[in-house]
């Protein structure tokens, strides 16, 4: 077969039967994308990966464990052959041109009837580039592509059809690079966003200049009242017919109070959709090498809120009880408590020389980190000048992750 300009063109397989013949690593990255489109697929081949075996569990997705045979493209409307044996391809391309159906071939595209185009999609627009058999540049050409369709330069914010709601967008730990791939699509397509403190501030640079931006910051200070405001300006714009993004940092639910403003939009008749997010109390010590969890040192890690101190009569936390634990406690909102949430921690039997480290500004460029122990860790911060927004962790993997370092093999800055 020439290399003669392909014509693109849409399959629509829901329904239909497509064959992957081999069940390797071709196979592998084949089979997401065509089990999105709701095709009745038959994977055969004598072995699949695990994988494919995790797949299994889709009902629209069969594993027939044999090696192919002539007549099992019966009934079939497209075909992937992905085995590593020439034989075997030559004789399934050689059926599938006698039944005429058209013939993808992982080893051979000159032989093939149709070519697997680079392909990704944003929103109801499907994006689908063959580069003459240079892999890399087409998919090259489709993130290209796609991250200018995220961003609105073509035309996505003026031409894809909007759905108006209020979207709670978790921003992730304050790198802009680590918001979701749906977070920042929502941002190019706003008409409102309503920004925390916390939120990657970069992001909020790269908005259309006719979307309203508000800082929640600067509303009406108080903590009920704000909140308050919040939702009102929430419901007000999504009831305009606006779509109304809610910026977060971390994760929206993750001591964000973002299911207040669901349930405000609940309320009110208001659609909402949350956008989880990558929360910082896994991501901030994870990017200063420390891992919340490690096999052999901890089974268990807690997520603590400290913004209320030990002993205050609106305390959920019993603390007590946190002390007895063996894995890593995570706190977030500490600074100004840790002090006392320490000295509480060892009165409750905490070993005093437990591992702790402290990491202010994480993943973002002025990022700082102190370790000592949990009786010295807030002298430590203050110490260094290391102050809120700050993760405090407590507990061994503080030591795993220094034996990292000492092993010259700590995580490169800004990774």
């Amino acid at each position: 077969m020439s290399d003669q300009a392909p014509y693109l063109s849409g399959l629509v397989l829901t329904g239909r039967r497509v064959v992957v013949v081999g069940g390797g690593g071709v196979a592998q990255r084949r089979l997401p994308r065509l089990l999105e489109t709701g095709a009745q697929i038959d994977v055969i081949s004598p072995a699949i990966t695990p994988t494919i075996e995790g797949l299994l569990t889709n009902p629209d997705l069969r594993w027939i464990e044999r090696g192919y045979a002539d007549g099992d493209l019966a009934g079939a409307w497209y075909v992937v052959v992905a085995t590593d044996d020439a034989a075997v391809n030559d004789q399934v391309s050689a059926e599938a041109e006698e039944r005429r159906i058209f013939c993808v071939r992982s080893d051979d595209r000159s032989r093939a009837t149709a070519w697997t185009p680079a392909s990704g999609q944003h929103d109801q627009v499907t994006i689908g580039v063959l580069g003459g058999g240079d892999h890399r540049r087409s998919a090259a050409v489709r993130d290209a592509i796609l991250e200018e369709l995220r961003e609105g330069a073509l035309g996505a914010r003026d031409s894809l059809a909007k759905q108006p709601g209020v979207y709670l967008v978790g921003g992730g730990p304050g790198d802009p690079d680590l918001i979701t791939v749906r977070g920042r699509r929502l941002l190019a397509e706003a008409d409102v966003v309503v920004a925390d403190r916390l939120a990657p501030q970069p992001l909020l640079e790269e908005l259309h200049s006719d979307v309203e931006l508000i800082d929640a910051a600067k509303l009406p200070r108080g903590r009920s009242a704000q909140q308050e405001e919040i939702n009102r300006i929430l419901v007000d714009r999504a009831l305009q017919g606006k779509v109304v993004v809610r910026l977060k940092g971390g994760d929206p639910y993750v001591f964000g109070r973002g299911f207040e403003e669901a349930l405000a939009c609940a309320e009110a008749g208001v659609t909402w959709t949350v956008v989880p997010g990558i929360t910082s109390s896994i991501a901030v010590p994870a990017v200063a090498g420390i891992p919340v969890t490690h096999r052999g040192v901890t089974h268990e890690f807690t997520v603590v809120s400290g913004h209320i101190p030990p002993g205050h009569p609106d305390s959920l936390i019993n603390w007590e009880a946190l002390a007895q634990l063996r894995g890593t406690l995570v706190l977030l909102m500490a600074v100004e408590n840790l002090p006392v949430i320490a000295s509480t921690l060892i009165s409750a039997g905490k070993d005093p020389g437990t591992p702790a480290a402290a990491i202010a500004d994480g993943t973002l460029p002025g990022q700082q980190q102190v370790t000592s122990n949990l009786a010295g860790i807030a002298e430590a911060m203050s110490a260094a000048g290391v102050g809120a927004p700050a993760i405090v962790v407590i507990g061994n993997v503080v030591d795993v992750a220094s034996g990292l370092a000492t092993a010259g093999a700590a995580p490169a800055e800004g990774s």
